[in-house]
């Protein structure tokens, strides 16, 4: 596992909204000491089914600092039926999960029909609103589609995981009150789109995460990503917004306490 590297300076307190402990080549509680002493000391563990859900609340409740989502991921869509649903219905009355998602849209990849995604969203929604628990929402290139179902099902609370879209999707989603997270690959050289977004909105509405172990950021590209990582968004979102990185730090770090009112 590799530790972060010394010459990014944070001070302790990022928050990691956004990884899959599950995932990775290391044991969790390696990754989560590893982030630790890179200064994030919260770190959101995001199932994308019931299994990986249940391991997420495991992981959450044997370290310290480390929190839950359940959900199905728009790839596995199909498989939402009355028994997923109640198994995620019933993790969420874990204090320590958090959140409802990993759900969403993608219609790049396709593995389920769209219809089957949109059920499943749909339901997602209902239990969001239902526990008050805020949704974590996947969208790849599916923007109107999302925005319109989020928008029919009147989600009350919603993390747009992974931004991708560009300035009037940030500003949409901005106006109606949600909060906006960026992974890795806003540090890639191509995706000045996001930089774009991330400079259009109120940093207030902003949020970091890792998405580990995908989209290591520019410097680490082609390595496993990890939480201890997220100082590199950190330092990008400082750059882009012109503050220093103690202040982005401060300041997304209260957003995902905002974003996320079980993380404490």
């Amino acid at each position: 596992m590799s530790d972060p590297d010394p010459e990014v300076m944070v001070q302790p307190g990022a928050v990691d909204t956004h990884c899959h402990l599950f995932l990775g080549e290391g044991e969790p509680a390696d990754v989560v000491e590893t982030a630790k002493a890179a200064g994030v000391d919260r770190l959101i563990c995001v199932g994308v089914d019931p299994e990986t859900s249940a391991r997420s609340r495991e992981i959450a409740d044997s370290l310290a600092g480390v929190f839950a989502t359940a959900g199905l991921h728009p790839h596995d869509a199909s498989l939402w039926d009355e028994r997923s649903g109640a198994r995620i219905e019933e993790l969420l009355g874990d204090p320590r999960v958090i959140a409802v998602g990993e759900c969403g849209l993608d219609f790049y990849r396709m593995q389920s029909p769209v219809e089957d995604q949109l059920r499943c969203l749909r339901a997602h929604i209902s239990i969001s609103n239902e526990t008050g628990k805020p949704m974590v929402v996947h969208v790849r290139d599916a923007w109107p589609e999302v925005l319109r179902t989020l928008e029919e099902g009147s989600a009350e609370r919603v993390v747009i995981h992974c931004f991708s879209g560009d300035v009037a999707d940030a500003a949409e989603c901005a106006r109606r009150g949600y909060w906006i997270s960026f992974a890795g690959n806003l540090t890639y050289p191509k995706n000045e789109h996001l930089r774009a977004a991330l400079a259009a909105v109120d940093v207030d509405r902003v949020l970091v995460e890792t998405d580990a172990p995908f989209l290591a950021p520019q410097r680490l590209r082609g390595r496993e990503n990890e939480p201890a990582n997220v100082v590199y968004t950190l330092e990008e979102v400082a750059s882009v917004r012109g503050i220093d990185v103690p202040t982005a730090m401060a300041t997304t770090s209260a957003n995902a306490r905002a974003a996320f009112p079980g993380l404490r």
